[in-house]
């Protein structure tokens, strides 16, 4: 995104640049066909659910004012214009904590003035829509998301964490009140008495446990052994709405023999009843506020823009993240311009605003990755097969495969088609140990299932649909409320917790708190594993110290949500960590160390066995191609599911002739199937020969390192 404060510039290049491609936005969707669907529905359980335990608290603290209808109606509605006319369509919009915490404030405020009370309430809120809707304008105008620009991994990076603390502590204080009695309910009921309240929060806690564990393995299913391909992947695609289906079967097992409220059920009215439609006309109401709250409600306008600005773009902000590699130019100035309209919209209408949400966005962008990832394998692995039954060269097969890739690439008319990755050294090798180069390739040469992955950069199907389709979906729940009210509460807790570890993998602060815990003995095993390259450039005490200081800072941030209202302002702690970033970090670490632990990518290092004879490392380096050089691959760690990238040597080949003919390859056979880290030795406690200096490479200072790209975690295990 380009800096930019002059006013409406940011705004007009993000409207030329998304419409060159806004199109390919619906084309691009319609072409998956209904293979859309898998992250339409993954993002629709994962948008939909906490909207309506959103919308529960909601009709709690406001007296049955506000509802999940209201909640649902403002996601559905936010969801659909954004998804049509929005700049960056993997934004998810949806009804956050933060509003609810901020509605039920100003709720207790306007219940407590005699001028205004509760019949005036939504139309105070009104106001203060109006009021904030002003101010986002204010800021689109004048480039204020250019700041964004300056948030560096650090804070973006501990803003995730912060989100995922709040939604484990949802679905903690969720399970712990299965065991209290509900507010304003009938405490002579069967239902609460202590032995029955008892064995409901022990039947919560096994359907949330049991939600949250089969969901994670449902996640994994392609790495299963069990099962056929197809089997699997539907597992993985549909296995987390499946599990919110099963789980609510199971919780009417005991239906019989135990009282009727137990488990307890979500509570919303219908969208017929009386009281779930009385403010929709509340515009009519906003001239009988008094002018003395009309012009105090900007008071609670500028701290609700101020969060949502925030939120809005660092949403914006996770989800389109380097590693994804996007191809679509980002809007983060126009879409804040229309994030102010659906404000004011949702504020005329008496229901709570929208705006972009966390985990769900980056969770949105992750799932599209997987299914560009499916298509382009597809493809390939069809391509590679009628290759191989032609009799073709391993250079003619990649060659066919290449023209596959870019036949299923719509680049815009300003960009570069993208490639395939180079095949691997090993690949290579192996076909010119077998004689001509130019003799026909079978599978024994080139394992087309456990191969392709190899080949395939990370990239992400860029497209309008499914965040259509979502948003239509959770407009269709507010006519299923009759249906979404059998879903029990303790379902919602677990699907709570679930999203809160979906969204740890990949998170570079979070592997470094692991890292702290592991035991010095055992750490050399995380260089046997794919891992990010600081744990090979810097020092294990400063990444300590790095931990330590982040994890002071989040705990800080997250006990000032604890504080009433005042924990609204924990944006600005998440801001002011860029000026702690560029002023104050400084002073403490080295520049370098820096550069590796705030790196704006993911970068990370092969897997690296620690057995090879001293006397075969030459010095400690490789020696690759005088064209050969370090290059940032993405991939997707399939052990896990997110995205990174990793460092590699590049291999040269083509499709008129075989790679390996001009003996671009490494020059140790031994070192074509194992890479080598200095510090596996010396985390083992061994006498290694690593030099002075930084150790290592690093991927930031452009050297060229001894890692090597066609290695996984499970063939390089296999080898020790």
């Amino acid at each position: 995104m380009e800096e930019t404060f002059v006013p409406f510039r940011g705004i007009k290049n993000d409207i030329q640049g998304r419409l060159l491609c806004y199109k390919q936005d619906w084309t691009g969707g319609f072409k998956a066909g209904f293979r859309i669907l898998a992250p339409t529905t993954y993002i629709f359980f994962a948008s939909a659910i906490p909207v309506i335990s959103f919308g529960e608290q909601l009709e709690r603290n406001t007296d049955g004012v506000l509802t999940a209808v209201q909640t649902l109606v403002s996601t559905a509605v936010c969801g659909i214009i954004h998804s049509i006319i929005g700049g960056q369509p993997l934004l998810i919009l949806g009804v956050a904590e933060p509003t609810v915490i901020m509605y039920t404030f100003m709720f207790t405020f306007a219940k407590q003035r005699p001028d205004l009370g509760r019949e005036l309430f939504l139309a105070w809120t009104g106001w203060v829509c109006v009021w904030t809707a002003a101010l986002l304008f204010l800021l689109a105008i004048l480039g204020a998301c250019s700041i964004i620009n300056r948030f560096t991994r650090v804070a973006g990076e501990l803003f995730g964490m912060l989100i995922a603390m709040l939604f484990m502590q949802q679905a903690i204080k969720g399970l712990v009140d299965e065991f209290r009695i509900p507010k304003r309910e009938d405490t002579t009921l069967t239902e609460f008495m202590p032995s029955w309240r008892f064995a409901n929060g022990m039947f919560a806690l096994v359907l949330s446990f049991g939600l949250l564990l089969t969901a994670l393995r449902s996640r994994k299913a392609r790495s299963w052994r069990y099962g056929s391909g197809w089997v699997r992947s539907l597992v993985a695609d549909y296995g987390v709405p499946l599990m919110v289906l099963v789980w609510t079967a199971i919780s009417y097992i005991p239906t019989k023999s135990v009282p009727e409220g137990i488990p307890r059920r979500l509570f919303s009215p219908n969208p017929w009843s009386p009281g779930a439609y009385g403010n929709w006309t509340v515009i009519k109401d906003m001239l009988n506020v008094p002018i003395l709250y009309i012009l105090g409600a900007f008071i609670p306008a500028t701290m609700i823009a101020v969060l949502y600005y925030f939120d809005h773009s660092v949403a914006s902000q996770l989800a389109q993240q380097k590693e994804f590699n996007l191809r679509k130019p980002p809007s983060f100035h126009y879409d804040l311009l229309l994030l102010g309209f659906l404000t004011l919209m949702c504020g005329l209408l008496g229901i709570p605003p929208s705006n972009g949400v966390i985990p769900q966005s980056p969770m949105h962008t992750k799932s599209l990755a997987t299914l560009k990832h499916q298509l382009l394998r597809n493809r390939l692995v069809a391509t590679a097969r009628e290759s191989i039954q032609t009799n073709s060269s391993l250079g003619q097969l990649y060659g066919n495969m290449q023209e596959a890739y870019q036949q299923m690439q719509t680049p815009l008319v300003y960009q570069e088609p993208s490639s395939a990755r180079e095949l691997k050294e090993s690949t290579v090798q192996l076909a010119s140990s077998m004689g001509s180069f130019d003799a026909p390739v079978d599978e024994t040469v080139f394992d087309v299932d456990k191969e392709i992955d190899d080949l395939l950069p990370v990239e992400v199907k860029e497209q309008r649909v499914s965040n259509l389709l979502q948003a239509v979906m959770v407009g269709g729940c507010v006519a299923a409320m009759p249906a979404l009210r059998m879903i029990p509460t303790s379902v919602l807790w677990g699907y709570f917790a679930f999203m809160a570890i979906e969204s740890l993998p990949g998170n570079q602060f979070w592997e470094r708190i692991l890292l702290l815990f592991t035991a010095p003995s055992r750490r050399y095993k995380v260089l046997e594993d794919y891992h990010a390259t600081f744990v090979e450039t810097v020092p294990f005490k400063t990444i300590a110290m790095f931990t330590v200081f982040q994890t002071t800072y989040l705990l800080l941030c997250f006990g000032i949500t604890w504080v009433p209202i005042a924990g609204l302002l924990f944006p600005l702690l998440i801001m002011l960590l860029v000026p702690v970033r560029q002023y104050v970090l400084p002073k403490f670490f080295k520049g370098v160390h820096l550069q590796d632990l705030d790196a704006a990518d993911y970068e990370e290092a092969p897997a690296v066995p620690f057995n090879i004879p001293e006397g075969e490392l030459g010095g400690g380096r490789l020696s690759f191609a005088a064209d050969g050089g370090e290059i940032l691959d993405g991939i997707i760690t399939r052990s896990r599911g997110e995205i990174k990238h990793m460092c590699s040597p590049k291999v040269t080949s083509s499709s008129s002739a075989t790679p390996a003919k001009d003996g671009k390859v490494l020059q140790s056979p031994r070192f074509s199937e194992k890479a080598y880290s200095p510090r596996v030795g010396e985390l083992r406690g061994e006498r290694t020969p690593r030099s002075g200096g930084r150790g290592p490479h690093s991927p930031m200072t452009g050297e060229v390192g001894p890692s090597h790209l066609g290695i996984s975690p499970r063939k390089s295990a296999s080898d020790q």
